[in-house]
């Protein structure tokens, strides 16, 4: 592939756990890009097949055949900790650290001094509305307050790609729909295309652009599901 546009482009890319009898296809042989500036739900059932694809794309899994690459990124070794973020469905914050903390150690890990990302780490909560909670440990804040801070932690390495899995998924519609939000302004904030993964129908349709995958098998801008959530 020689777009150098392409944030991530996989071609032929398959995933199957464990070997001979015991081997499970994750993943079947699969091609797909995201653009900059895409918002993509990537719909379908639990186990599907939809994190083993989003950690593909991530680079935080390697797969059976197939190639993974990021053109207009470079290396995997440059994806993180700012150019591709990831959100994950459960609680990502670490327990001893601040609300300010969290958001800032992704980019203390990737070179800046504690002073500078403690500054755009203010800046990114600022953004999202969560300035009140920065000096608050996790468990002093609710699940969807903690999803909003991953989204701030994400925004503020200034990434080139958002993938979001099942990032609702422990919510209520409430705070589903308030993280949705956060997320697609966050995007937009960054200039960053952002890819969702869900089961919910209701988040799903948020976006502009879908993709279904069922069994393993991604079949790209489905217009209409072929499942029942």
């Amino acid at each position: 592939m020689n777009d150098r546009r392409l944030l991530v482009h996989c071609e032929g890319v398959t995933r199957t756990y464990g070997t001979g009898q015991a081997a499970t296809v994750a993943l079947q042989a699969t091609d797909c890009e995201v653009n900059p500036g895409q918002r993509i739900g990537l719909v379908g059932p639990s186990g599907s097949g939809k994190s083993t694809l989003l950690h593909l794309m991530a680079g935080l899994d390697d797969p059976s055949a197939g190639e993974v690459s990021w053109p207009a990124i470079g290396r995997r070794e440059d994806l993180r900790p700012a150019r591709v973020a990831v959100i994950f469905q459960g609680p990502s914050l670490l327990p001893p650290l601040s609300v300010l903390e969290n958001t800032a150690l992704p980019l203390v890990i990737g070179g800046m001094t504690d002073t500078d990302a403690r500054r755009v780490a203010r800046d990114a909560l600022g953004t999202l509305g969560l300035d009140e909670l920065a000096d608050k440990l996790p468990e002093e804040i609710s699940g969807g307050q903690a999803q909003r801070v991953a989204v701030a932690r994400a925004l503020a390495g200034q990434p080139s790609l958002i993938l979001a899995d099942e990032p609702t998924g422990q919510l209520d519609s409430v705070n589903a729909a308030a993280v949705v939000d956060v997320l697609l302004a966050a995007s937009a904030h960054a200039g960053a295309a952002l890819v969702i993964s869900t089961h919910d129908l209701q988040v799903a349709a948020r976006l502009p652009e879908r993709w279904e995958i069922h069994n393993g098998q991604l079949t790209d801008n489905a217009r209409e599901p072929t499942w029942s959530h």
